[in-house]
């Protein structure tokens, strides 16, 4: 009988599930897209019961559209938003409150206080991370400090908590298993990344139950079995955070190797080997993956709006119907003629970590047009990747030659070409372009011998098309100083010592 990998995609805006062949090419995809609730400025919620249906609901989905029988899956691997967190009742296997989003701002003046008493050096050495309302500590604290109730039972062992890994997999089980991967864990701000534990001191410190936290696992490897909605006896064998498995699936394998995924937020992983580097420019230090004995890191540099601003164009500004007409509307003008647009909805990630940046439209004349709007719109996420390849590059002393891209953006070749340009190096688009789901699947399939070794994957990967400089360095220099200024005019903005303590 003929078997495949099952992956599931679990997304900030939607779920998603693949079948992959042996091949590593895609037999069946299913996708729904799920609520967002925004409660007030900054706060971003998911309904967790919804995140388990819609993701439910596409694997049976994507199994019947390949023509397949729960029983030609050998394994499923799951990918998941990273930071985003649950609290449920370990009994009833409901949640306690919504899923805090990973881009949700609640905590920020938590995360303010933190640094004013010093604790970023410690927390930055422990971690690889940088205090940010971005990570899950912070928002595990607010849902026990805020949820009536909820910090006694958590004491009492009675409440669980989970990345959204670890909520799939409890209920994929239906609760025997309450675990996470080590990819996972180092996003949280609670796990020590030289340890591989959670570490006490850090507990203590956000005022979170060790009772609550699920136990950490490698990336690859047989966790346990389905158990109900799609059949019962189908190994859970791989488990990874979507950018990590994004690289996986990359097969960014050796150190110096760089992705950059270009999804509702963008990220740019530099494989490190197997010893940590400490960023000296605001970039993070986590862990990539484990597999058996040998664990992988990676420094990372998160862009928090890359797609999302092509969302914000359609849902907000009504200036598209669809976000694949973005790239119609951006061609109508040849540049977007000095306007430039700084999408800091959710505050600036790396390099900059500054959570009270806002977004920031500069360069508007009488003749700007919503050409020109989508075109900053597009080129801001160019620039935002530019910012963190430089960093990446003095922290690593690499200079980097080729980034292997993947995500929904990169269907745009105006993009990609443009990305190119300011880079000055080589952007390169491979054919199977859905590798946050097939890293995934990979984890799992090494997990159950589905593929012998990363050796037996590697030869895999095939290019679609290298998008080469264009134009001279020289030329991209105007362009980028233009950049830093709107940039620096979004920080400018937060600056104001009024701005912090509004309710707004």
């Amino acid at each position: 009988m003929q078997e495949y990998i099952l992956a599931l995609d679990q997304g900030t805006t939607s779920s998603r599930a693949i079948v992959f062949g042996s091949n590593g090419l895609p037999l069946a995809m299913a996708q729904k897209e799920f609520t967002q609730f925004y409660p007030t400025s900054g706060w971003v919620e998911h309904d967790p019961e919804e995140i388990w249906s819609t993701q439910a609901g596409v694997a049976v989905e994507a199994i019947t559209k390949a023509g397949l029988l729960t029983t030609n899956i050998a394994a499923i691997g799951i990918t998941n938003q990273r930071e985003t967190t649950v609290i449920w009742n370990r009994k009833t296997g409901k949640p306690i409150y919504n899923a805090i989003v990973w881009l949700d701002r609640r905590t920020a003046s938590f995360c303010d206080e933190l640094n004013n008493r010093g604790e970023g050096p410690k927390i930055l050495e422990k971690t690889g991370l940088i205090i940010d309302a971005y990570f899950s500590a912070t928002k595990i604290r607010w849902i026990l400090d805020n949820v009536e109730g909820a910090r006694k039972m958590a004491e009492k062992g009675l409440l669980a908590f989970g990345t959204i890994d670890s909520w799939l997999v409890w209920n994929l089980t239906r609760g025997a298993l309450h675990i996470t991967d080590i990819s996972n864990a180092s996003r949280t701000m609670l796990f020590n990344i030289h340890t591989h534990n959670w570490d006490e001191e850090l507990l203590s410190l956000f005022d979170i139950p060790a009772a609550i936290l699920p136990a950490v696992k490698p990336s690859s490897e047989i966790y346990g079995k389905t158990a109900g909605l799609l059949a019962a006896g189908i190994p859970i064998g791989g488990i990874a955070g979507d950018q990590q498995a994004a690289m996986f699936g990359q097969l960014c394998i050796e150190p110096g190797m760089v992705k950059n995924t270009y999804g509702t937020g963008c990220f740019m992983m530099m494989n490190i080997g197997n010893k940590p580097i400490v960023s000296n420019c605001k970039l993070l230090t986590t862990i990539a993956w484990k597999i058996g004995s040998e664990t992988q890191y990676a420094l990372e540099g998160s862009i928090f709006i890359g797609g999302a601003v092509v969302q914000w164009l359609r849902d907000g500004l009504g200036i598209i119907k669809n976000s694949k007409d973005i790239e119609k509307l951006a061609a109508k003008v040849s540049s977007s003629e000095g306007v430039y647009f700084v999408p800091a909805f959710a505050g600036l990630g790396a390099p900059h970590w500054n959570q009270h940046a806002r977004g920031m439209l500069v360069g508007i004349t009488r003749g700007t047009t919503s050409a020109h709007i989508a075109r900053a719109a597009l080129d801001s996420i160019a620039y935002q990747t530019l910012e963190v390849l430089l960093a990446m590059q003095r922290d690593s002393g690499i200079n980097i030659r080729e980034l292997r891209v993947d995500g929904g953006a990169t269907v745009n070749n105006k993009l990609m070409q443009f990305q190119s340009d300011l880079l000055q190096t080589n952007v390169t688009r491979p054919k199977i372009t859905e590798t946050t789901a097939l890293g995934a699947a990979y984890l799992a399939g090494l997990a159950v011998n589905y593929w012998s070794d990363i050796r037996d994957i590697k030869q895999q990967w095939q290019i679609d098309r290298t998008f080469s400089p264009q134009i001279q360095e020289e030329e991209t220099h105007a362009l980028i100083r233009g950049w830093h200024r709107a940039a620096n005019a979004a920080k400018t903005w937060a600056d104001d010592p009024d701005y912090h303590s509004s309710p707004y």
